[in-house]
């Protein structure tokens, strides 16, 4: 007596067995192809390395974390890197040793690392102390150009850090509901100027003016501090009428030879904040060089405050 076996599903034919055979084939591919390697993060204070990790890791990217002590935010920990490592700011050679055994070959900057750290207490080990008595000028281009070529001469390229947030970049034209008024034109034309000057030294990247005035120039303290600065300037004076307008212009560019690997002109919601306190009424940006950290919330921040954001 025969038996039979009753099933619900077919006899694999040789044909199918192939075709089934050459869909894994194409998935397992296609999985590969997907992951793009490892990619080294170098982590300094802000929102900036958090934008950077989630956009690698959306491309497929296994992210390395070299957080740095002094300015990384400890949330970083958990946000789904691959590796996280904490170093001192002191620690070039760490840094070359965790990049070398994990792996990497790529890495990006990203996260404001203050410039009056050079005057802290933290101890240079001997690779970045040779560095630094090596450097003519000790200006925020120098030091990390030298940084990013000791990576380099160990393998290690060091990237533009906007390279994952291109859509972040501020366009060209005015962003906001409100444009600059004729004075704020005014401000922006000679703030250029003025800015365009001072950033060739690579001095800082923000001025602040007021009724063709400079009230305030950015060094070491970063743009929030300068901004509030000028607000200062202006609130010292009596309460009463002022013949010229105090309200404050602030323009922020891109130094004339930008380095997009590192020191990219960046601004947030708390700029926002700041300038209105401060009695700024518009800001001016270089398009296609500076980064809106938190995109349309900025804009709309901006509209909120009636402050006027243009980029040229």
């Amino acid at each position: 007596m025969k038996t039979v076996i009753l099933s619900r599903y077919p006899v694999p034919t040789k044909r199918s067995l192939l075709c089934i055979a050459e869909h894994d084939f194409h998935l397992h591919w296609r999985a590969m192809s997907d992951r793009k390697g490892k990619l080294g993060l170098i982590a300094g204070n802000g929102r900036f390395p958090f934008l950077v990790l989630d956009a690698a890791r959306a491309q497929g990217y296994e992210v390395v974390v070299a957080a740095i002590k002094e300015e990384a935010f400890p949330e970083i920990e958990s946000h789904g890197a691959t590796a996280v490592h904490w170093l001192s700011l002191g620690e070039l050679s760490k840094l070359i040793e965790i990049f070398k055994r994990e792996g990497v070959q790529r890495a990006i900057m990203a996260g404001r690392v203050k410039h009056k750290q050079i005057f802290s207490s933290i101890r240079p080990d001997w690779r970045l102390a040779k560095l630094l008595l090596s450097l003519g000028t000790r200006n925020t281009d120098s030091l990390l150009g030298a940084v990013a070529k000791v990576l380099a001469d160990e393998g290690i390229v060091l990237e533009n850090s906007t390279s994952f947030l291109e859509p972040l970049l501020a366009k060209a034209g005015v962003l906001t509901k409100r444009a600059p008024s004729e004075q704020d034109k005014k401000n922006i034309t000679y703030g250029r100027t003025v800015a365009r000057h001072m950033a060739q030294y690579d001095i800082g990247q923000t001025v602040v003016v007021a009724e063709t005035a400079c009230v305030a120039v950015e060094a070491m303290e970063g743009t929030d501090a300068t901004i509030e600065r000028a607000g200062q300037i202006m609130a010292s004076f009596e309460s009463g009428p002022s013949t010229l307008s105090r309200a404050l212009t602030v323009i922020k560019i891109a130094k004339p030879n930008q380095d997009m690997r590192f020191d990219v002109p960046v601004i947030g919601v708390k700029t926002i904040e700041v300038m209105r306190k401060a009695g700024a009424t518009c800001l001016a940006l270089d398009a296609g060089k500076c980064l809106l950290l938190d995109g349309d919330a900025i804009i709309t921040a901006a509209d909120s405050a009636a402050i006027a954001i243009v980029a040229d």
